[in-house]
């Protein structure tokens, strides 16, 4: 029987955004595709340095090795051809990563086969894959790449994962009316609203999946995931996010910081995030100087700010 993808947390990721690749993509930028593979097949057999999403993905692999099952798949999701793949795969196999799946489509677009695959999460540096993941309901995230923390050599026991409220975990819905009427329509909105769930953002499906592992684990001594909810909310917009959870069913989140405004980057910090999703880059490019971070884009059509 085939195997059924549809069972595992199923983790889609750039070849960009495991590795450092940046300056490979520089040539390809700057010199063009037979340039770029040409410098790929001349040094294939040179390992690559890990990239902003390298320990997340190793940790992650990790839970296969628990004894519950194969609880995670990550799949190499990349614009590459067969050609300049065998230094990432070569790359994979030195750092021991038990990946063996990948969908290369020679500079077409990934998201058409996103689905195919069942994905869950799908990480990537190329703007144009996230945004179309995004329209297409899938839980993707444009990560920052080349940060000085992307190399770090600690053990990961405890996967930790923090997510921004509004347009991340809920809907976009409020954050527009922050954005068009300001703080006090907000906050009035919210207070009256406090008993109405928020419909679910691009990221709650994959919360979802979250804690359901951790469900498999809830009888044993070590949680091997945490979640935080990193939110500029605080009262009295807290209580519908509370709420809006708890309507959810099943579906937990360890830690909640509402900052009402206060710099997310200390928080993400002392969190010890091994990524954290936000849709707005003013948060995000601060926080990926001392945690890997990546940038939520709204669905087409969708940004409050417009």
């Amino acid at each position: 029987m085939p195997y059924d993808l549809s069972k595992p947390l199923v983790i889609g990721i750039s070849s960009r955004a495991l590795f450092n690749l940046e300056q490979e993509n520089k040539i390809f930028e700057e010199q063009g595709v037979e340039a770029y593979e040409a410098y790929q097949v001349a040094h294939e057999n040179e390992i690559l340095q890990k990239g902003a999403a390298f320990q997340l993905i190793k940790a992650f692999l990790k839970l296969n090795n628990t004894g519950l099952g194969r609880l995670v798949e990550v799949i190499i999701m990349s614009r590459n051809n067969a050609n300049t793949c065998l230094r990432i795969f070569n790359s994979i196999q030195y750092y021991g990563l038990d990946i063996t799946r990948a969908t290369l489509t020679s500079g077409a677009e990934i998201a058409p086969y996103l689905k195919a695959f069942k994905t869950d999460l799908f990480l990537s540096a190329n703007s144009v894959d996230v945004q179309s993941a995004i329209n297409d309901g899938i839980a993707a995230g444009l990560i920052l790449t080349g940060a000085a923390h992307a190399d770090a050599k600690q053990k990961i026991d405890q996967i930790r994962i923090a997510f921004d409220g509004d347009a991340v975990l809920f809907s976009g819905e409020s954050e527009k009316i922050f954005q068009k009427n300001g703080i006090q329509a907000f906050e009035e909105h919210e207070k009256a609203n406090a008993n109405t769930p928020m419909a679910k953002g691009p990221f709650a499906n994959f919360l979802t999946k979250l804690s359901y592992v951790q469900q498999l684990f809830k009888e044993k001594d070590i949680q091997p995931i945490r979640t935080a909810l990193v939110t500029s909310r605080n009262a009295p917009a807290h209580e519908r996010a509370v709420k809006t959870l708890r309507n959810w069913g099943g579906v937990s989140i360890n830690e909640a910081f509402f900052l009402g405004g206060v710099s997310k980057t200390e928080v993400l910090a002392a969190f010890g995030a091994h990524i954290f999703f936000d849709d707005q880059d003013i948060h995000t490019e601060p926080a990926s100087t001392v945690v890997p971070a990546a940038t939520v884009p709204y669905r087409d059509g969708d940004n409050p700010k417009e």
